[in-house]
C-alpha cells in the first residue's frame, strides 16, 4: 500500500476506527496491510492515514492523553499513552485571512455602489456576545478542528493545553503600575496621526530622501500583501513626505508600494504582540469549549530541558501530554490549505504605455493622486501620461467550479505536479516547477488527478 512508503519507522501507527465510525486503538502498518488485503477493512482517511473495520470489534481502549502547544502560526500536538506516542507533528495554521477579508469587503463595497436604491442595514449589524474579529475566530476555529479530527481518529480521554495570558503593557514596559496602564504610548497628543510625527522628528523616514517638504503622510508598513500586520498601531506606522525625489516620483506613492519598489518588503522594526494578543483572547474559550486541563510555558521548558528536547512545538506537545519515557513517533507536519476562492468576481486593472519612460503601467499606479477630501494632501495627477491603451480593464466572473484547486496535486507526463490554479475558463491548468518553465498551463485532458488538499493536509 502507498501509505507503507511514508511509514518505514516501526513506531509508526495505522489509526483505525470501528464499524460505526468511533475510535479504536490504532494498530501496526503490517496488520493493516493484512486487514486490507483481507477486505476487512477500508481506508477513509490520509491525513493522517486512517483504516475503518468492516467487521464488529471489542473495542478495547486505554487511556489516551492529548497535548496542545496552542500558538498564533503553528500548532504542536502529541496523544500518548503510558508506554508509546501515537501521533505527533505540528500545525501550520492558514495566513492571510485578513486581506482576503479586505479583498471581499472592496469587492461588496463597489458592487453595492452600482445600486440605484438599497435598504439600510445598520440596525442588522449586531454582535453576539462572544463576538471575535474575522481572522482571530478563523484561528480559533482550526485549534478546535485539530482537536475534533484528533479525537475522531483516537479515544483521547485526556486533553492538555498550553496557554498563556499575557500583560502587553507589562511586556512593553516592565516597570509599569498603576494608573500608568491607562496612559498610552499616544497620552498628549491630540490623535495618532500627531502622535506619529512627533515620534519621528517630523521628518521623512525614507533614508533615501533627499527632499525637505513640509507635507508629510503617514504610511503603514504592512502596505505590502506578504505582511501579516497590517494594523494602526504606533510600531507599524511611519512618516514619509510627497517631495519630489525625480521628476515624477514621490516618496509616499501608489507606484512605490509594487514589488520591487522601496516600500514593498519594508519590514517592520518595531515588535508586533499579535501573537501574543490572540492567545489572551482564546485561551480561556479553549479550555472552556475542550473542558481541557491547563498547562504553563515555564513547565513546558523546564521538563523538556529536563528531557534534553529540543525546542520544538511537536516536543512541546509531547512534555504538555506528560509525555517522559514513551516510545516517539516520527512527526506528522501538516498545513491548512484554502478549500476554495468564494470570491465570484475578479478585478484587472488597466494597462497603459507610461509616455514619460515608454514602459507599460497599471492604471492604478498612473493615478489621479486623490487621497483625501483636502486637496492640500492630494498627489500629482498622473494620468497626464496616459500613452496608448494596452488592455482593458475588467471584471472577470467565474461561472462555475473547477475541478482542480490552488495545491491539489496531479499527474502530467507521469510524474507529480503542485497546481497553481485554473486557466482559459477550466480549460487549462497551471502547474508549478516544470523543468525548464515556472508556471506551465497545460490541457486539463493532458492530467490525472492524484489528491485533492484542501483543510488539514499533511506537507
Amino acid at each position: 500500500m502507498n501509505f507503507l512508503l511514508v511509514q518505514q519507522d516501526k513506531t509508526m501507527k495505522v489509526l483505525v476506527i470501528n464499524f460505526h465510525g468511533q475510535p479504536l486503538m490504532p494498530t501496526s502498518p503490517r496488520r493493516a496491510r493484512l486487514l486490507l488485503e483481507s477486505g476487512k477493512a477500508k481506508i477513509v482517511g490520509r491525513d493522517p492515514f486512517t483504516i475503518q473495520l468492516i467487521y464488529g470489534s471489542s473495542g478495547y481502549k486505554q487511556e489516551v492523553t492529548l497535548g496542545i502547544d496552542a500558538g498564533y502560526k503553528h500548532v504542536g500536538f502529541s496523544t500518548i499513552t503510558d508506554s508509546y506516542e501515537l501521533i505527533g507533528g505540528e500545525l501550520e495554521l492558514l495566513d492571510g485571512v485578513s486581506e482576503r477579508i479586505t479583498e471581499r469587503s472592496k469587492y461588496r463595497r463597489q458592487r453595492r455602489s452600482r445600486l440605484r436604491h438599497r435598504a439600510p442595514r445598520f440596525d442588522n449589524r449586531v454582535r453576539s456576545s462572544g463576538w471575535l474579529a474575522p481572522s482571530i475566530q478563523h484561528k480559533f476555529d482550526a485549534h478546535l478542528k485539530l482537536v475534533e479530527l484528533i479525537k475522531s481518529r483516537l479515544p483521547v480521554t485526556k486533553i492538555i493545553i498550553e496557554t498563556a495570558n499575557f500583560d502587553i503593557q507589562k511586556i512593553k514596559n516592565p516597570k509599569i503600575e498603576g494608573k500608568q496602564y491607562q496612559e498610552g504610548e499616544q497620552l498628549g497628543y491630540y490623535n495618532l496621526a500627531c502622535y506619529i510625527r512627533h515620534r519621528d522628528g517630523y521628518k521623512c523616514q525614507n533614508p533615501n530622501c533627499k527632499g525637505k517638504s513640509e507635507i508629510l503622510q503617514i504610511h503603514h508598513i504592512g502596505y505590502w500583501k506578504t505582511q501579516p500586520d497590517r494594523s494602526d498601531r504606533p510600531g507599524n506606522l511611519i512618516t514619509l513626505c510627497v517631495h519630489e525625489v525625480c521628476p515624477w516620483q514621490k516618496c509616499h506613492t501608489p507606484a512605490n508600494h509594487e514589488k520591487g519598489k522601496f516600500l514593498f518588503g519594508w519590514d517592520n522594526k518595531v515588535k508586533s504582540f499579535k501573537a501574543e494578543t490572540f492567545m489572551s483572547t482564546i485561551y480561556q474559550k479553549l479550555l472552556d469549549i475542550l473542558n481541557a486541563e491547563q498547562a504553563y510555558g515555564y513547565e513546558t521548558k523546564y521538563n523538556r530541558e529536563k528531557l534534553e528536547l529540543p525546542k520544538s512545538h511537536h516536543n512541546d506537545a509531547f512534555v504538555i501530554a506528560g509525555g517522559e519515557n514513551q516510545v516517539r513517533v516520527k512527526s506528522l507536519m501538516v498545513e491548512q490549505i484554502r478549500r476554495n476562492k468564494r470570491s465570484i468576481e475578479q478585478f484587472y486593472d488597466a494597462k497603459y504605455i507610461d509616455t514619460r519612460t515608454g514602459k507599460k503601467e497599471s492604471g492604478s499606479t498612473l493615478s489621479s493622486g486623490r487621497r483625501t477630501k483636502n486637496k492640500n494632501l492630494n498627489g500629482e495627477n498622473l494620468r497626464v501620461y496616459h500613452g496608448q491603451k494596452i488592455s482593458l480593464g475588467q471584471r472577470r466572473i467565474k461561472k462555475q467550479r473547477y475541478p482542480y484547486n490552488p495545491n491539489d496535486y496531479v499527474k502530467f507526463e507521469n510524474k507529480k505536479y503542485r497546481v497553481i490554479g485554473m486557466q482559459n475558463l477550466g480549460t487549462g491548468v497551471k502547474i508549478a516547477n516544470y523543468p525548464g518553465v515556472a508556471n506551465k498551463v497545460v490541457s486539463i485532458s493532458k492530467v490525472k488527478p492524484i489528491k485533492r488538499r484542501s483543510g488539514i493536509c499533511e506537507k
